[in-house]
């Protein structure tokens, strides 16, 4: 039977689904990691590639794709860029998969991407041709799939939404060096940011935060009526409203996913995003849909597995 694995990578694990052809999930299972360059890194993730398949009734002969994602740029030939959180050798660890597994198509794609592919596959977008995915945790990262293929970029930087800029007035700079990105406002660092801001502009004193990037309880406080965290979410929806408005303009998706963290308070500010992007954007592109993304934490793990089978 051919098989199909998706290894999500993290800095200190490896999550890997097994899949059938059809993309049902048979099987997930976590390798622990920590940096993979060396032959002994790659020994433990294919030795537990093997393991996993092993236990469900598969050799390595029946595995013809496995996808990898990656916290970093992928270029549309599937070259890995930068890797800033990570240590990873790619191309030693495509040559250890490539030995262990011989009949796998290997491909690599960004995590964010990945999660776009995912939920084309078999999540919220399926059947949709176009849409775009905005994922929002720590920062905020996007994947644009145009014509059912994903736009991953001729540098890999295709869905670096968070990177777009949406005010020109910002002081204070992002993470990548830039000021007025969208993941000023909109990621979990962001709203918190802006929660504090308000709250000190208003006089009045925060909830208790588990953290720099603890929306659950900016969500929480916004239910019970603050007006500091209407303003952090309302700043959040103004921005990212905006930011989506000038996506349409250049690939007019059917449809934006909202996934991550913070796409957990969906309901809570679904309306809110809707009319943003409606007040922004141009008239045709108006009907595109905003929904909640389906596959949560898996949608990387589901993505990669998608590439690597279409690649064949």
């Amino acid at each position: 039977m051919d098989r199909v694995l998706g290894i999500d990578i993290g800095g200190t694990s490896i999550k890997v689904g097994l899949f059938s052809t059809e993309g049902s999930l048979d099987a997930v299972t976590k390798i622990p990691t920590g940096e993979i360059v060396s032959e002994a890194a790659f020994a433990v993730v294919t030795n537990g590639l093997k393991a996993l398949l092993a236990e469900n009734g598969g050799t390595p002969e029946d595995v013809i794709a496995i996808g990898l994602d990656v916290p970093g740029p992928v270029d549309d030939d599937g070259k890995v860029g930068m890797l800033a959180n990570i240590e990873l050798d790619p191309e030693g660890l495509q040559a250890a998969i490539k030995r262990e597994f011989p009949r796998a198509n290997l491909a690599f794609v960004n995590d964010a991407n990945a999660a776009a592919l995912g939920e084309l596959w078999q999540g919220t977008a399926k059947g949709a041709t176009s849409f775009v995915l905005i994922a929002i945790g720590t920062g905020v990262g996007g994947g644009v799939v145009a014509n059912g293929k994903l736009v991953s970029g001729a540098f890999g930087a295709g869905g670096e939404i968070g990177h777009i800029t949406v005010n020109r007035d910002e002081t204070e700079a992002c993470g990548c060096g830039r000021k007025g990105c969208l993941e000023q406002y909109a990621s979990a660092k962001g709203i918190v940011n802006g929660y504090k801001a308000a709250c000190k502009r208003l006089g009045t004193q925060p909830v208790a935060l588990d953290g720099p990037t603890d929306t659950l309880s900016i969500f929480n406080a916004l239910r019970n009526g603050d007006e500091a965290a209407q303003f952090a979410i309302s700043q959040m929806c103004d921005y990212l409203g905006y930011a989506m408005a000038q996506i349409s303009a250049v690939t007019d998706p059917q449809v934006y996913l909202i996934g991550g963290g913070v796409g957990g308070g969906f309901n809570q500010y679904a309306e809110e995003l809707r009319l943003a992007f409606r007040k922004y954007c141009l008239a045709p592109c108006a009907s595109a849909r905003i929904l909640p993304a389906s596959l949560g934490n898996d949608a990387a793990m589901y993505g990669c597995a998608f590439q690597a089978l279409s690649e064949r």
